[in-house]
C-alpha cells in the first residue's frame, strides 16, 4: 500500500530524520518526499510510504504525531505508484509546447492541471467576459469565478498568485489575457504547487503567443469548455 502523508515539522536539523525514523519502525519505507512549503521556523513536506498493510498506516499516523513538532495534515492512497512532482511538470510542459492549436493548448492546460494538482476542477478563464476557454471537472460559475479573480488580482497580497483562499489557486497568461484556475476541497493549495502553475502559465502562454500569430482569433474563442 502506497500513501501521500502531508506532514507539518519543526524546520530545523534532524526533523526529517526523526520522521523517515519513525517510518521505519513502523514497519513503512520512506520513497518519496517533496518539500512544499517553509517559513516561520516551519515546515511542510508531503511523504510517499510504502506500508505492508493499511493497518501500518494507523501504527505509523500514530507514531508521527506523536514526534514533537510534527503535525499529520492529510494522508490519502497515493494511487496506481509513486508520483515525482518534478518530472510530472516537466511532462507537462512538454505537452503544453508541442500543441500545434489554441484550443488543444487551452484543454491541454486545464486536464494537466487537474491532473498535476490533483484538483477538483481546472478551468481556463477570461477573467473579463467570466467566460471559460476550457475546463475539466465541476467549475464554479462564471460570476463567481470574475469576482474571485477581480479580488485576487486587485490584492498586493494575492496578485503574484502566491497567496490565496486554501482551497483555490491561479496564475496568469499575461499575454493570452487568461487565467489558469485549480480547485479542490479537503487539502490547501502550497507555495510550492502555486509556483509550479505559475511556471505552467508562464510555458502554455509563450505557445499561445507563437500559435495565436498562425490562428484566426474567432477560431480559439470558440473553443468553449473542453
Amino acid at each position: 500500500m502506497i500513501y501521500a502523508l502531508r506532514v507539518w515539522l519543526t524546520d530545523r536539523p534532524g526533523a526529517l530524520g526523526a520522521v523517515a525514523g519513525t517510518v521505519g519502525s513502523a514497519g513503512g519505507d520512506l520513497v518519496g518526499i517533496d518539500i512544499l512549503e517553509r517559513g516561520g521556523g516551519r515546515a511542510i513536506d508531503e511523504l510517499i510510504v510504502s506500508v505492508p498493510y493499511e493497518r501500518d498506516l494507523d501504527v505509523l499516523v500514530a507514531g508521527l504525531s506523536d514526534l514533537e513538532g510534527v503535525d499529520v495534515e492529510d494522508v490519502r492512497v497515493a494511487g496506481d505508484g509513486v508520483a515525482d512532482p518534478r518530472l510530472d511538470a516537466l511532462e507537462t510542459a512538454v505537452a503544453l509546447v508541442t500543441k500545434n492549436s489554441v484550443v488543444a493548448l487551452l484543454s491541454s492546460l486545464a486536464t494537466s492541471s487537474r491532473r498535476d494538482f490533483q484538483s477538483d476542477w481546472s478551468a481556463v478563464v477570461d477573467p473579463d467576459a467570466a467566460e471559460l476557454r476550457a475546463s475539466v471537472g465541476s467549475v464554479p460559475p462564471g460570476p463567481w469565478l470574475k469576482a474571485f479573480l477581480t479580488g485576487s488580482r486587485a490584492s498586493v497580497v494575492s496578485r503574484p498568485g502566491d497567496a490565496g483562499p486554501e482551497d483555490v489557486a491561479w496564475a496568469d497568461l499575461d499575454v493570452a489575457g487568461l487565467v489558469i484556475v485549480v480547485g479542490r476541497q479537503g487539502r490547501p493549495f502550497r507555495l510550492r504547487e502555486r509556483r509550479q502553475l505559475s511556471a505552467l502559465a508562464r510555458i502554455a502562454d509563450a505557445r499561445w503567443a507563437e500559435l495565436s500569430a498562425q490562428t484566426p482569433r474567432r477560431s480559439w474563442q470558440l473553443a468553449g469548455p473542453g
